[in-house]
This record gives C-alpha cells, sequence and structure tokens, in this order.
C-alpha cells in the first residue's frame, strides 16, 4: 500500500504539472499534504511535516544557492566571464576551439545556473561560428555540455546540493567524484558527438538583440577572473583534501574545514569578487549591491521548489514510508544507484525539470542509503545524472536551445535530447565504475 500510494502521488505530481501547468512549488506542496493524509498522518501532523520539510532543506542550502546566485552575477555583470571566454578560445586557436569552449562552459557554469549560462554564452558561440567559419552546432554543443554537466553533477548548483544535504553527502567529496565522471561525460557529448551531426544546419535567430559586448579595458584581467569563479572550488577541494591526508586535531584541517564548507567558501568568494571584480575594478559600491539584490530576487522560485522537494521528503520519513522502503530493499538485486538514476530519469522524462525530478527522487530513495550502505555521495551523482535524462518538449530548456539555434523539433531532438541522454548514461556508467573503488 505504502509504494501504491508513492505511485499515486507522483502520478498526482504529473497531472498538476503537465495537465493543470501548475507552479512546481504549488504542486510539491498539494502532493506531499495529499500522501501524508493518506498514509494516516493527522492533518496538523502533515502540515508540521510539510513546515519541517521546508525549513530544515532551505536551512542547509538556501546560503550556498543565494553566494552562489551573487558570486555568478558579479562574474557576468563585471565582463569576467566573458575575458575567460576570449582568453581560452584565443589560447587554444581555432583547431581546438572546441575545447576552449569545454573549458569557458565548465568555468563559467560553475557558480551560474544553466539558463544563465547559456544565454550569456550563446552570443560568444555565435560569434565565434561566423568568424571561423565553423558549424554553429560544433562550436555550440561542448559549451551546452560542459554547462549541463555543471547544472546536474556538481555542487554549489541547487540540484546536486540540495541532494547532497537530504543524503547527508560530504559536499566536497561529491565534488571531486563528480569532477571525475564529468570529465568523460563532456567529451563524449561534446567533441565527439558532434562529429555525428554535420548533416544538421543551425543558425542564429533573426533579430537577436545584440549583448553587450565589454572592451577590453571595461574587462578585468584573465587571472583574476579564473580565479575568482573557481575560487570557492578551491577551497571545497582543501578541505576535502585536508580530511584524507590530516590528522583531526590539526589546526589546518579544522580551519580549512571551515573555510571549505559550501557555504562559507561562496561567502568568501562573494566578499572576493566584491574587491577583484567590483572596488578594484573603481565601480561603486552602491552599484555592487544593486547587482547582488537583483540576482538573489531571480533565484526565489528556484529556493521554493527545492523546499517544496524538502516538503515532500519529509513527509514520506515522517508517515513511516521511509522505513517501509528500508525494509524493502535490504534484500534488492537492483544496485541502489541503478534504482536512484532511474527514478531520476523516469521524473525528469514525465516533469521536465531536472531539479525537480532530482529533488523528488533523493526523498523517494533516502532510505536506500541506510538500508544498503553506499555512498551517499555517489548517490548524488547518480540521481543527477539521471535528472538530466532526455530533454524534451517539457523542458524549457529544450525550448531555449531550439529557438537560439533555429532548429525543428525533430532537430532538437537528434541534437540536445540526445546530447542530454548521453550526459546522463554517462554519467551513471562513470558512478558504477567509481562504485568498484569506493568503500
Amino acid at each position: 500500500m505504502p509504494l501504491l500510494l508513492i505511485a499515486l502521488a507522483v502520478l498526482a505530481l504529473l497531472v498538476l504539472m503537465i495537465v493543470f501547468r501548475l507552479n512546481a512549488f504549488l504542486a510539491l506542496i498539494l502532493v506531499a499534504l495529499g500522501l501524508g493524509i493518506a498514509e494516516g498522518m493527522p492533518v496538523k501532523d502533515a502540515i508540521t511535516s510539510v513546515q519541517n520539510g521546508i525549513g530544515s532543506t532551505l536551512g542547509s542550502i538556501a546560503l550556498i544557492i543565494g553566494f552562489g546566485s551573487m558570486l555568478g552575477s558579479l562574474i557576468s555583470d563585471s565582463g569576467a566571464a566573458q575575458r575567460i571566454s576570449l582568453s581560452l578560445i584565443k589560447k587554444f586557436g581555432v583547431r581546438y576551439i572546441q575545447w576552449a569552449m569545454i573549458l569557458t562552459g565548465f568555468v563559467v557554469g560553475l557558480p551560474m545556473f544553466y539558463n544563465a549560462g547559456f544565454i550569456l554564452l550563446i552570443p560568444l558561440v555565435f560569434s565565434i561560428a561566423a568568424s571561423t567559419g565553423l558549424p554553429l552546432l560544433f562550436v555550440g554543443i561542448p559549451m551546452a555540455a560542459a554547462l549541463s554537466v555543471t547544472h546536474g553533477y556538481l555542487p554549489p548548483h541547487p540540484g546536486p546540493t540540495s541532494i547532497a544535504v537530504i543524503y547527508k553527502a560530504d559536499m566536497g567529496l561529491t565534488l571531486i567524484y563528480g569532477l571525475i565522471i564529468a570529465v568523460p561525460a563532456i567529451i563524449l557529448a561534446g567533441p565527439i558527438f558532434t562529429r555525428f551531426l554535420s548533416r544538421f544546419k543551425a543558425a542564429p535567430p533573426a533579430g537577436l538583440a545584440p549583448p553587450r559586448i565589454f572592451t577590453d579595458e571595461e574587462m578585468p584581467g584573465f587571472g583574476v577572473s579564473f580565479f575568482t569563479a573557481v575560487f570557492p572550488v578551491l577551497l571545497m577541494a582543501l578541505a576535502t583534501l585536508a580530511n584524507a591526508v590530516l590528522p583531526e586535531a590539526s589546526v589546518l584541517r579544522q580551519t580549512l574545514d571551515f573555510v571549505g564548507d559550501p557555504a562559507i567558501a561562496l561567502l568568501l568568494s562573494v566578499f572576493l569578487a566584491i574587491y577583484t571584480l567590483g572596488l578594484n575594478r573603481g565601480r561603486k559600491m552602491d552599484d555592487i549591491m544593486a547587482v547582488l539584490s537583483g540576482s538573489v530576487s531571480s533565484v526565489a522560485m528556484i529556493m521554493l521548489i527545492i523546499g517544496g522537494g524538502g516538503a515532500l521528503k519529509q513527509v514520506l520519513v515522517d508517515s513511516g514510508v521511509g522505513d517501509y522502503i528500508t525494509t524493502l530493499v535490504k534484500d534488492m538485486a537492483l544496485s541502489p544507484l541503478v534504482l536512484a538514476w532511474s527514478v531520476a530519469a523516469l521524473l525528469r522524462v514525465c516533469l521536465g525539470s531536472a531539479t525537480v525530478a532530482a529533488i523528488t527522487t533523493a526523498g523517494i530513495t533516502l532510505p536506500v542509503i541506510a538500508a544498503t550502505g553506499v555512498s551517499p555521495e555517489l548517490m548524488v551523482l547518480a540521481t543527477g545524472a539521471g535528472s538530466l535524462m532526455f530533454s524534451h518538449v517539457n523542458d524549457p530548456g529544450f525550448w531555449m536551445f531550439k529557438e537560439y539555434f533555429s532548429l525543428s523539433i525533430p532537430d532538437t531532438i537528434a541534437t540536445w535530447s540526445i546530447m542530454e541522454t548521453l550526459v546522463s548514461v554517462i554519467g551513471l556508467l562513470g558512478v558504477l565504475a567509481l562504485n568498484a573503488f569506493v568503500i
């Protein structure tokens, strides 16, 4: 019976979002309350469970998402992202332009949401394709693959971060494992995949408003731009390395643990960016603060959706469904990593939203970790990879790619949707391979 109710809850979520076009946050709250009541929880208890789920989830990641959005906006608004892009392209040259686009998408994508990174970099893709005579997809697909992988696999993005919080995974270790898996995923779904796309003819959309192009004097230098963008990743990686090689009582380890906490690492990065990309460039503090305020308002709905996913997770735990799932999976032959990937992939295909698919999956499969002893960090990556599976017409990212590259729906499926599927499947294979070495 509990599994049937979960299936009905997921079906209700699909109907509310697809048929009635209800906002994802509202749909998640309604389903969470309905599932709690259907499981026999008193109404007041169900409401309390929803409130606790939202509070505990957002309490852990609100700072990460907020600071990450601030950092991304400063990097974009200062011209640092453009400097990173142009410098890498100049360094690699036309022959290795795809590798430059991969690094550009990866570095810019680390602190920025997918849609923001795509909008920021797509004019650069158009410019490079026009100046070099290379096919548009040849230049654009590697960039899109890198952005997608950072969005699905790597903290501090909202999806991976919130899954890591739910699974109680180590954020730094998740990032390191994610980087290991990300490299082959981007290469296979980017440069190698584009070899099979020569028959597809893409073009920039007619009448595209010209983006703001920074002059050389307006942009900060490459070194400071690159260092500021990757600074939070460096801090998180150093903390993970310190935990592996230094004794627990070490002052250095404790210090790196503090500065390597994702929220603290991003907070320090924001202050670094305020100076390196703002004050040091002669910008006034009021202008910098206006950029930060605008960045936070743009992620308010994303935070609410993640909170709604946390509410559903908490109802599953408080209603006893988690214990029931734990009992079922103890002797299950199916790998918990494959299970998490499969559930996330199914929800992604049905719902369109990678974030909603990932959060919902985390709530459903959370008991699997305790029951099987599987690495929570690998569960984060398996879930994140599944949430990228086969983007199609119910995903805003699908239409963004279609319109900016002026492709038909069948051609978008054959390019964008297959690229997303490759990223997802390769991610699963990478997780399974890592699982053989992770204790």
